[in-house]
Parts: structure tokens; sequence; C-alpha cells
């Protein structure tokens, strides 16, 4: 990947991690943090800001659509600036538009800020991912289960603090996560060594040339139509809840822990066992069907508690397991193979969001659900069809 890590494992501690590791999974956590810490006040925000439910959706939208289109130019940045750099930036963006969001006064405003977020965003959380697996000693495919697992915690912890924040006022969230991510900024800068740039420059074509690779563009397809139902839980979700603050955080707390505890313990196994490609299409068959579940009960409380809940089984298991097969899916920088799937992932993470709300509008709150649903048995169908184009995938995740 154009990182050395072999000068890095001096500072390997217990669990044989370079400090610059642990450093930046630190501040992993406290960036994903941010997503669930907003999740429990949608609603919130929606009746303060008198917006509806398609309106407040445009908060996800916005921010991946920037996001993914970010994605593009993180390579050409990190190549130039350095990783250390860019992580640092992208860090220090989100600092401020978390807290011009705070600030805001309509819907409109918070929108455009939630885009700056998406900005800053991109710069941190590509290059933490390719930061992660280049200086990391345990290979690859261990490096991916730590970034799952900062995920995993991040967003489990998140909505337990948005939660608590957003009870006292819509805004606390938003200063919170400003506050946290002012301290990933200094872990980052503390902490992390500085890191040897890469010897070849990163074009900004890069990204489109890994596309043409079969194995990553069926990868990037799929994690698009997958993110369909993945944000319809997201965004969509707590409006049909009829839950307070408290009660959104606690069963997002509760998602996001059976998130992190499948990505560590159970992909691995299941990878290991079965290989990524059935294992992957076994974790996205069930999504679809708790999805479709949720469609059916829309109107029970219990059951769509329960099945937010239980969805974070099967998202934790197939995050890792699409991670950890697009770092072996194309022979590119690992830097540019995952700008280059965040990219098409995202725009799909933009237009779930506020098609979800807008379905709910148009028809009734069952259908974004079953439109959810069929989105992710369609990228189940994507892998099986694909399956031949990720051959090497399994065969180099065997080997770690």
């Amino acid at each position: 990947m154009g990182i050395n890590s072999e000068g890095l494992q001096h500072n390997a501690g217990r669990l044989t991690q370079p400090r610059a590791v642990w450093a930046v999974a630190f501040a992993c956590v406290i960036s994903f943090m941010g997503l669930g810490l907003v999740d429990p006040i949608l609603p919130a925000i929606g009746k303060q800001l008198h917006a509806t439910p398609s309106q407040v959706s445009l908060l996800f939208s916005s921010y991946n659509l920037v996001t993914g289109i970010a994605m593009l130019v993180t390579g050409f940045i990190s190549s130039r600036i350095g990783m250390k750099w860019t992580m640092m930036t992208g860090t220090a963006l989100i600092v401020l538009f978390a807290l011009l969001g705070g600030m805001s006064g309509s819907i409109g405003q918070l929108v455009g800020f939630r885009a700056g977020w998406g900005l800053g965003n991109a710069l941190f959380i590509a290059t933490a991912l390719s930061a992660i697996v280049g200086l990391s000693v345990r290979g690859s495919a261990k490096a991916v289960i730590l970034y799952e697992a900062a995920l995993g915690l991040g967003i489990s912890v998140g909505p337990l603090l948005g939660g608590e924040l957003g009870s006292i006022s819509w805004r606390g969230p938003f200063f919170g996560v400003g506050a946290l991510m002012a301290i990933a900024f200094i872990s980052i800068g503390l902490l992390m060594p500085k890191v040897p740039k890469q010897k070849s420059r990163a074009s900004l074509a890069d990204p489109f040339k890994a596309l043409r690779h079969p194995g990553l563009l069926v990868l990037a397809i799929t994690a698009f139509l997958y993110n369909f139902g993945f944000f319809t839980l997201m965004a969509y979700t707590p409006f049909v809840m009829n839950l307070d603050e408290h009660g959104l955080g606690y069963v997002f707390f509760g998602w996001g822990l059976l998130l992190a505890f499948t990505s560590v313990f159970v992909a691995p196994r299941l990878q290991k066992r079965f290989g990524s490609i059935r294992s992957m299409s076994a974790a996205l068959l069930l999504f679809a069907l708790t999805l479709l579940v949720m469609g059916i009960w829309t109107s029970s409380q219990i059951t769509m508690i329960l099945a937010v809940i239980i969805a974070g089984a099967f998202l934790g298991t197939n995050n890792t397991l699409i991670t950890t097969a697009v770092m072996e899916a194309a022979p590119v920088e690992r830097s540019t193979a995952s700008a280059a799937y965040s990219f098409v992932r995202f725009i799909g993470g933009a237009l779930a969001p506020w098609l979800a709300g807008k379905l709910a509008e148009w028809y009734n709150p069952h259908v974004p659900f079953y439109i959810g649903a069929l989105f992710v048995v369609i990228a189940v169908a994507i892998v099986i069809f694909g399956r031949k184009y990720l051959t090497h995938v399994d065969t180099a995740s065997a080997g770690h």
C-alpha cells in the first residue's frame, strides 16, 4: 500500500498493534459516535424545525452525497499531504460543521452544515481505514475487524449519549459531536507518528480506473443496493417507533452492540468456515427478511424494536465481510479501492433516506421497508451472479 509497517512494530502493545493503529481506532470510535448520536433526535428535529420526515432525512442524504463525491479526492489529497494531515483536516472540518449544525435556525441550514460534515467525514474515514490496514502488523483481515469494532462501538455508544443530550435539546448532540471530535483531533496529533507519504501520487482518475476491476465493481454495486436497506433502518425507523429520545437511544444502543459483536466475533468465523461470498449472501438475505418483517408489522412497536436490534447482527456481519473483500478485490492501492467503493456506496446512502421518507408520504409507512428489502435482495443477486469475479477474495481471506 506504500506504507512500511515494519519500522512501527516496536510500538506494538500487548495486542500486537502499533500505537498509530490504536490512535486511529480511537478516533474512529469517536467519529462513528457522530452517526449514532444524531439518530435519536430525528423526530425532535422535525418537530422543532417544522420539517417532514423526508426533509429531516436530508440530513443523511446531504451528508452521504458529499461524503461519496469527496471520496474521489481523498487519495489525491492524502498522497500529497500525508495520512496524518488528511485525517486531521477531516476531523477539524467535522468539529466546525457539527458546531455550526448545533446553531442552525432552519432545516435548510442544518442540511447544508451536514453536507460540510460529510466532506470532513470523507477525508477522515477513507484515510482511517487505509491507515489501519496499512499500519497493522496482523494482516488486512484483522485490521478490518479492528476498524469494524471501532465502528460498532461508536455506533452503539453514540445513541445513548445522543438520547441523553437530545432529551435536553436537539442541539445537544451536535455540540457533543464537536467536542468529541476535538478530542479525536488532539489524539491523532499527539499519538499518531508521522507516516511516510505514498511513493506515487494518486490522481483524480484512480478511483474510476479501480472500478474497471469487475470484483471491486460487483462489491460497490452490492453496497449501493444494500445501503437502501441500511439507511431505511437508520433514517426512517425512528419516525415509526413512537419513542422519545431516551427510548430511541436504548434501541439503537442494542442495535450497535449486536453490530459490534458480530463484526468482531461472528463474521471472521463465518468467513473461515463458509467463505466471504456465501456468508455475505446469507447475512444480506437475513437482513432483507428483517426489513420485510418490519414492513408487515410496522404498527407493532415491540416488533419494530426487536427487528431493529436483531438487524444489527446481520449488518455487523456483512460490514466486516464486504469491507475485508474490498481490500482484496482489486490490484490497486487499498486507499484507492476504499475510495472507489465508498463513492458508489455513499451515493446509495444519499438516495435511500430521502426515498424512504417520500415513499411513506406517497403511499404508507409500510412501503419504505418493502422497497428496502427488495433492494437488499437485488444486492444478493448481484453477489451471486458476480461471484466468478470474487473467487480470489475467498482465497485471500482464507490466508488471514
